[in-house]
């Protein structure tokens, strides 16, 4: 069975019926999980394995797990501080603090992919003007080019331990103060002003590899009227022809309130995947994700597959227990913990 376009949630830390249904769905293809499917390690290995047993291909599972105030999982793993204190040590400290993101980035990958996790919608692309709600220090830094560095050497060290990035939110959240969760972010700039800035630590990333990306749920409104989510603009002229992006494109939560174009949420997912995203999220709302599941006909699309498929973990990831022992996973421990308590201390190699 194939990847379909739907990651939808679950309610708790183990599956209900309905909900080991709606995975074995074919236009269901992956999972995020939340901290209310977290009560024990051993229960969330055991979550996972039995998400993995319902389909072949496995369906993809991914979380958030950028670190400071967006980490799902944090009792038994590593508080990760929140990326913006990369960048501030960046500005007196560059090459530690390269070496710092190469670091924090495989040690949150790791603890991942050892209970069996895919991915995390992860680094923030997004650049930190100082005036965004819902960004603010979950992004790097303020310059385009620093951003680059950081995040190029953040995602070398998740692919180093088997994971492929997820870059968000595109174009750019980070110069609106409003928060897509809770109302609808009007940006107000030209579009060649978003290119300068904006779009340059994606376009770096793209001529990387990134495997990755999440769109935004803000309307750029001299260069679309819809949102980037559903615009074949932004995610087909732009990303997809002029940055040449060939990886899969992940649509933000379509039950956030900015998504939410119509009651109907078939035709919000109709419109993410029209407007070029490969898959879609529907969280928080699982009446409507199985609707949709139920609903969704004639969708067939190989291109996405492909870049689906790409985002399965690498490697075969030393297991929880066997990470935490490793020297290299107490290495990278030591060093997150020394930077957060003391961003100007000295790196240890």
């Amino acid at each position: 069975m194939s990847l379909g376009p739907l990651m939808v949630d679950l309610a708790a830390d183990c599956m209900s019926a309905e909900e080991r249904e709606l995975l074995q769905s074919p236009q269901v293809g992956g999972v995020i999980l939340f901290s209310r499917n977290f009560t024990s390690v051993e229960r969330l290995i055991q979550l996972i394995e039995e998400i993995h047993e319902i389909r072949h291909p496995r369906l993809l599972i991914a979380i958030d797990q950028e670190g400071g105030r967006v980490q799902r999982l944090r009792e038994g793993f590593t508080q990760l501080p929140a990326i913006n204190l990369l960048g501030q040590i960046y500005d007196s400290e560059p090459k530690r603090a390269g070496k710092l993101a190469t670091i924090s980035g495989w040690l949150m990958a790791s603890e991942l992919r050892s209970i069996g996790i895919d991915f995390s919608f992860a680094p923030i692309l997004d650049l930190n003007y100082g005036v965004s709600q819902v960004i603010g220090d979950r992004a790097f830094h303020k310059d385009p080019e620093i951003v680059s560095i950081l995040a190029t050497r953040y995602i070398q060290g998740m692919r180093n331990a088997g994971m492929q990035a997820v870059g968000k939110h595109f174009p750019g959240h980070g110069a609106v103060t409003a928060d897509s969760h809770i109302e609808l972010p009007t940006d107000t700039r030209e579009f060649e002003d978003i290119a300068m800035q904006d779009l340059v630590p994606f376009k770096r990333l793209i001529d990387n590899g990134l495997a990755g990306l999440m769109s935004a749920h803000v309307v750029y409104e001299k260069v679309d009227p819809q949102i980037a989510t559903f615009s074949k603009l932004w995610l087909q002229d732009v990303l997809r022809q002029q940055l040449e992006f060939n990886g899969a494109i992940f649509s933000d939560d379509l039950s956030m309130k900015a998504a939410d174009c119509s009651d109907e949420y078939l035709l919000r997912t109709q419109k993410a995947l029209d407007a070029g995203c490969d898959m879609t999220l529907i969280c928080n709302s699982s009446e409507n994700a199985c609707l949709v599941a139920e609903q969704l006909e004639n969708y067939n699309n190989p291109a996405s597959q492909i870049r689906l498929t790409r985002m399965h973990g690498r490697k075969d990831p030393l297991v929880y227990e066997a990470l935490r022992n490793s020297n290299e996973w107490q290495h990278a421990v030591s060093q997150i913990e020394s930077y957060q308590e003391s961003p100007y201390g000295e790196l240890t190699l």
